[in-house]
Order: structure tokens, then sequence, then C-alpha cells
């Protein structure tokens, strides 16, 4: 067990400190709704019956992946959690039924009678973020960047309101939404789920969504059955990391802390948000986890939140002098409640140890736990029996699918419109194009089914519409006629064509990027439009992304184009504003203005935008520019990182990973894939964070690659740089494995045998070496190639140039 330390704080009183002082906010206060005097007097009673397992464990949540109904028997945790990729008996496209049996399964064994204390129900929370997008079928919405460019708080009541139906519906009370993060640099793969960087959009809606989720709080009444319990996250600045890396550093002053990224708290907190949880991120090099004055002075104290704390996936575990299943600071913090998925066993038994020691004091644990069961009175879990959530028919009601189109439509924001040629006219000949046309999965982007969202699939949602679905209907309807070709190839010669393009599905980390360019990894998307330009025909592009992108060549290539965000399942809202009616009346206007800032360039933060916060034009209001500059305004193979080849759980732009056997080459995105002979395989594995790696492993013969653009790796070679690569090696074949770089290759076979098994260890050879051997290093277009056969199993974690490490000679090379 790690020694406990102390609660982070920093005593400077220089401007960039990271203590929070309680003067300097705005005031806030959760309602007294929230509880009354009975109440507390009912949870003191139970707090002096409850044993001192029963308290520490309301402390601690689990994840429905790595715990089971009957470990409550012996582990009497207070919450259960389903992550990402967490489906009710290990099935991610579970039903809701599936879902309320799961949750009353666990809730039935935290009832049951103890020999001492008293049995106290669990709740159970879900990653609800763009309505219940755990469930196939269910009612998705578009993500909030979308809604915040619709700038309308009553549709966001709305939706939160069909939210809390579809996750009660489902057996389940507790949503980890809305984020009220104010993402200041869109390169942050967690922009999309923000809904503006203007604090005041933020902060009006995050009191609609509260209000919506929960209801408004009333004295001596729980919140109803079709209603669920809201968390305000990430607290605080998660939006204001430099250079926008997840779960890095917001090194801001205090004023732009409260001014920026407190705002949606303060509105939040007012409506009565039951619980917030705290930040990956840093403030001025301080874990938001482990900071007392932010998680007490602040949030409880100044803003004057009753509810519970909550943490986010073993983040915990990144404050210093604690691990994921030790760390008696963050609860000495202010932290309420762990939230450690898989390590909360380990972490239930050191927290019980540091109460019995002391490092965690009685009146802080009562305290958590006072506020952790004064919600639970709150959702009515503690009423005998507690408060069923049932409704299987409500998880995409007919009705509730009409809001999200209606919000897609709203969403919707034209950046140009030359020669209006939108609306598309009744009777028109109309080819759909582009990778993103009919995937439902593009449109739907991360936290969709499944954590990164890659594998969605039309059949995941049967009611609802691809873009394409939606824009064939409402041509069809008009009198024309529609075609689908993702490749913009065509028979007839279109009236006009509308291509769809876009960035893949990403979460988090994993969608964090070097730039705003959308160049370096979708080239052919501009070469397609293009193409249909070169041949005269109209094009209108509608581009769907999670943050605003610098897409000028893009713009410049398309006589109309249309940001249309990550609508979400019901694509047939696309259509509504694109396509006139049979009449040839306009349908619904543009009403959509953005949100965030448009970049003008690649660089960011975004400093003078090409479009301002607010822009957007409609059928109403047209308007009319020049060419743009193509520019990017910065030297792109610098900032692309060519020398960082893998990190993250993923390839770097402008690297692509690879498999590939005697069957043929595949990319390798996020969901699980095998080489085109299903004798390589990959899948996303947890080493130190969540899904930080690639386990690969060969059934037979077959290769791992990275490949990209032909890169200058002269500057790293002449300053001594070596390849590094950083890998966990569980098992190794009988065959010869080899590492190739730059067309060089070196046996790795007793290398491999010789490594720790399970454990991570790396590997760093010279480039000079690589150099000897004859590799061009000036044009390097593979930084691995990993051979092997039948038995080698890894997980990659890195692959990058790294300074030199001379141990021993160069190995030795193949002919």
């Amino acid at each position: 067990m790690a020694t406990p330390v102390a609660a982070q704080t920093v005593t400077s009183d220089t401007p960039d400190a990271a203590t929070a002082n309680p003067a300097n906010w705005p005031s806030a206060r959760t309602p007294a709704a929230i509880t009354d005097l009975a109440t507390e007097n009912r949870i003191s009673a139970l707090i002096a019956r409850m044993t001192l397992e029963q308290r520490v464990g309301q402390l601690v949540q689990a994840d429905i992946s790595a715990i089971s109904p009957e470990d409550l028997r012996t582990y009497p945790l207070g919450s259960i959690l389903a992550g990402g990729n967490s489906g009710p008996y290990g099935n991610e496209r579970a039903t809701a039924a599936d879902w309320d049996r799961l949750v009353g399964e666990f809730r039935a064994v935290s009832l049951e009678p103890r020999e001492k204390g008293v049995a106290i129900p669990i709740i159970f929370g879900v990653d609800a973020v763009h309505g219940h997008n755990n469930i196939p079928g269910a009612t998705v919405f578009p993500h909030n960047i979308g809604l915040g460019a619709a700038h309308d708080p009553a549709l966001i009541r709305r939706i939160a309101e069909v939210t809390a139906v579809e996750i009660a519906g489902s057996g389940i009370e507790w949503t980890f939404a809305p984020t009220l993060a104010v993402p200041q640099d869109p390169r942050w793969g967690r922009t999309y789920e923000g809904y503006s960087s203007d604090p005041q959009i933020v902060a009006r809606y995050g009191k609609e969504m509260v209000l919506g989720l929960q209801g408004k709080l009333e004295g001596g009444v729980q919140i109803p059955a079709d209603r669920v319990a809201a968390t305000a996250k990430h607290f605080l600045a998660d939006g204001g990391t430099l250079g926008g890396d997840d779960q890095g550093d917001a090194q801001i002053s205090e004023r732009e802390l409260i001014d920026i990224h407190a705002a949606g708290y303060v509105t939040a907190i007012d409506a009565g948000a039951l619980t917030v949880m705290a930040s990956f991120s840093s403030w001025n090099g301080v874990k938001n986890h482990g900071n007392h004055s932010l998680l007490t002075d602040a949030l409880k104290g100044a803003l004057g939140f009753q509810g519970f704390t909550v943490g986010d996936w073993n983040a915990h575990g990144q404050v210093p002098g604690c691990t994921n299943t030790d760390c008696p600071s963050a609860i000495m913090a202010g932290l309420d409640m762990f939230m450690a998925p898989d390590s909360w066993k380990g972490l239930y038994e050191t927290t019980l140890a540091q109460a019995r020691s002391g490092a965690i004091t009685q009146a802080r644990l009562n305290d958590a736990v006072r506020r952790i069961l004064r919600v639970k009175f709150k959702l009515g879990l503690m009423d005998t029996p507690p408060m069923q959530r049932r409704d299987h028919a409500a998880v995409g009601a007919p009705a509730h699918l009409a809001v999200a189109r209606e919000a897609v439509a709203k969403s919707l924001v034209l950046l140009k419109n030359e020669g209006s040629v939108l609306p598309i006219k009744p009777g028109a000949k109309v080819l759909v194009a582009g990778p993103a046309a009919d995937s439902m999965a593009i449109q739907s982007g991360g936290w969709t089914v499944s954590w990164q969202g890659t594998d969605v699939t039309h059949d995941d949602f049967r009611n609802g519409q691809t873009i394409w679905d939606g824009l064939n209907s409402a041509v069809t309807q008009a009198g024309g006629s529609a075609t689908l070709s993702a490749d913009g190839s065509f028979d007839q010669t279109p009236d006009v064509a509308i291509v769809v393009f876009g960035e893949t599905p990403y979460a988090e980390y994993q969608g964090d990027v070097p730039t705003l360019d959308y160049q370096p990894s979708n080239p052919s998307d501009l070469a397609l439009l293009k193409s249909l330009k070169a041949k005269g025909i109209p094009v209108v592009s509608v581009f769907l992304s999670g943050r605003p992108m610098f897409t000028s060549p893009e713009i410049n290539a398309s006589d109309a184009f249309v940001a249309a965000w990550l609508p979400g399942s019901q694509g047939a809202g696309v259509a509504d504003v694109l396509i006139a009616g049979a009449d040839g009346k306009s349908p619904r206007d543009f009403t959509g203005t953005l949100s965030f800032p448009w970049p003008r360039d690649a660089k960011a933060p975004i400093g003078r935008p090409l479009f301002p916060l607010g822009y957007g034009q409609s059928y109403a209001r047209p308007a009319q520019f020049g060419t743009l500059s193509e520019d990017p305004g910065m030297d792109m193979a610098e900032a692309l990182n060519v020398a960082s080849f893998f990190g993250a759980g993923r390839a770097l732009a402008p690297w692509v990973l690879k498999v590939e056997d005697a069957g043929g080459r595949r990319d390798v995105a996020s969901a699980p894939i095998e080489s085109a002979g299903g004798l390589v395989s990959v899948r996303s594995v947890d080493v130190r964070a969540q899904e930080d790696a690639k386990a690969l492993t060969w059934t037979g013969n077959g290769n791992a690659l990275i490949e990209g653009p032909a890169a200058d790796l002269s500057h790293q070679l002449a300053e001594g740089g070596s390849l590094a690569i950083e890998w966990r090696i569980d098992s190794v074949g009988s065959g010869p494995v080899t590492l190739g770089f730059a067309g060089r290759t070196v046996d790795m076979t007793e290398r491999l045998k010789a490594a720790p098994k399970g454990e991570v260890s790396s590997l760093a050879i010279p480039l000079q070496c690589f150099a000897d051997a004859g590799a061009n290093l000036s044009q390097m277009d593979t930084p691995m190639f990993l051979s092997a056969g039948e038995g080698l199993s890894l997980a990659l974690l890195s692959a990058r140039i790294a300074p030199v490490v001379r141990t021993s000679d160069c190995p030795a090379f193949a002919d």
C-alpha cells in the first residue's frame, strides 16, 4: 500500500497557482428541496447503523465488466456503472429489457439483509450523452456541438426530458451528463461533447439539461420515475487544457477558470444537479481529483453544491502518490465516490484500511456517505421497495424520434450557398456521394452503442435514417430521382451532387489531433469534390465533424457547404432543410449558427476566424464571398508529428496501422479487426489507461505494419535519434519474428523470447544502424513492419523516434 499523501494544494500567491480562493467565486446553491430535516435525520440514523465496511463501500463504484451481483454479498459497494464498452451480460447491443434485468439483479443483492449494519441499494450510472446512446434503437440526438449551433434552450429541455424517459425506461436512474466543458482548442478529442466555446451558451444549456433530466426539485418529494439524476461534468476546465490535450493541464488564471469554465456549473447547481464529476485534467499542474481547493472550497463551499462528487475512469490513480487501488488523498480533497471500474476490489480494501488508520478521517468518510445517501433518497432508491423505473416501450418512441429529427434540422449551419444551389429543386436528378452518405457510424460519432462508435451499423437503428435515406426519400417525394455512389461515379449526369464526408468516429483522447487541417487523413474527399466540379456538376458538401476544421479547400471546391456536425440517428433532418418540396416551396430554412468560430487556417487555438461565432447563412439571409486562401498557415510536416507513429491506442496522423496476410491487407481503426485471411487479429486493450494499446495476435503467418507518406527523418538521424517501441509481450511462437523500419529488417526472435512476459518493456534501435544498413531516411514511409507466425501475441503502446539509447552494437540486419 502506498504511503498516504495529503490532498494536493498549492500555496503560491502567483496568479497561476492551483489554489482556488472561494471569495473570488460566484454564488450558487443547490436548491433546499434536495433534502429536508426528516431525510437528514434518517441519513444520520443509517450512518450510525452502518458498519465501517458498508460506509467505505458507498465510496466505490465498479464497472459491470469487472463485477458480478454476487460480489456485492462480500463487497458492499455503493454504485455500479456501465462504461462505454460495457453491455449487459457482455452484449453491447443488449435491449432495454436486458439493461433493466441487469440493474435489478445488482440492486436485489445490494438490498439483501445483512448480519450486521444495514443494506443500502446501489445507484447505477451510464454515459447517456446524446440520448440513451447505449441501446440500439434508442433515440440518438446530435452531439452537443450540433445542439449548441441550434441556439435553442427550450429544445435542449425537451431533449433532456426525452433522454431521461428513455434512460429510466431501461431501469437506470443516473446519467453522466451534461458535459459543461467550454472547449477553447478544437484539437481536443472531446470538443463535440461541448455545446460551445462561449460560456454563456453553456450556462444556458446546463440549466435546461439538468431541469429536463431531473425535473425541478420539489421539497419532500422524490424525483419522478421517468426522470434521472444528472451529472455536471467534468469539473473543471477540461476544455481549457494546453494544446487541447485530453486529460491535460489548464494553465490559466483563476479568473479565466471562473469566467469561462465554471459558468455552466453555476446554473447546473442552481438547477439542482445531483452529482458532479471531477475532471481527469489538471489546473496549473495539480490534478483536479486531488485539489481540495476546487472540490471542497470552491465546489462545495462557494458554489454551494450539496449532492455528491464522483470521479472519472480510474482518474484518481493519476494523483501524485496514488495508484488505481490506493488514493486516500482524493477522498480527503473532496471526492465522494471513486470511479474504479476494474480496480474496485483493491481500492475498496485499501480505502477500508485507511479509514481504520485515520488516513481518511471519519468526518470526511461520513460526509461523503451522507451526500451519496442524500441523492439516493431523492431518487426514491431508499423507499421500500425502491422506486421502480421501467418503461421499455419508451426507448425509441416515435414522438422522441421526431424531437431528434427537429434537432438535426436546427443544428445545421450553412456556410456557403453560391448560385442558390440550395435548396435542391423539385424534379432534380441528384447524385449522393461520399464515404459518409450512407454511414450510421460516421453521422452518429463516438459514444454510440460503444465507446468509440466505430462499429455502428444501420441495423442498430432501424428506426433511424442515414443521410442518404433521408435525401433519397425527400428527393423522390419531390418528383426527382436520387442515386447513391460513394465514389461519385455515375452513368447519367446528375443535376446536382450532394457529397457527404467528414471525420470517422472517435471518443476522448483517441480524437486528439495535432492540427485543425481536415486534409492529412482525408485527401480523397477533396479529390472527389474537384472531380465532380470539373465535370460541371454543382456540388453541395455536407460536412460531418466533431469540431470546426480548416476546410477552405473543400469550401472552394463546393457550390454550397453545410456544417452538419454529428447529427445522430435521424439523418432525415438533413433533407428537411436541403430539399424543396414538390410544390417548389423552400423547406425548413437554416436557423443554426456557429457556436464555435470556424478556422481560417490549421492553427489552434483559433485566432482570427474565417467565420466568427454566430455566423450562419440562410435562404432568407444569403451571403457571398470570394475564393478562400488554402494556406494552412503552418508547417504541416512538423505539426503532424511525422516522428511519432503510434500512441494512445492508435496510429497517429498521418500514419495508419495495417494488418495483412496472404489474403490481403486491412486498415486498423478502433473496432476489432482481422487481416483478410484471419491470421492477424487486432483489438483495443487497457494497459495503463482505457484502450491505450492495441493487442495483436498471430494465428499464422502475417504482418502488422505502420505506413504513411514519405517522411524525411534526416534531422532526427543527425540528432542521434532511435526507433523506440514500447510494448507488452504476452507470448512468442516458435517461428521467426522480424522487425522492419524504412525497408530494412532485423531478427527479433531471441530478443522477444527473452523479454519479460506480461510486463511492459521497451526497445530502442539507433537510426544510424538503419542508415548504415542502407535505409533511406529521407524517404521513410514504413516506420514499423512486424512479421511473425503463429503464437506471437503482444500489446503495442507506442512507436516513435526518441533520443538514442546506445547500450549495444547495432543488431544484425537481413540482406
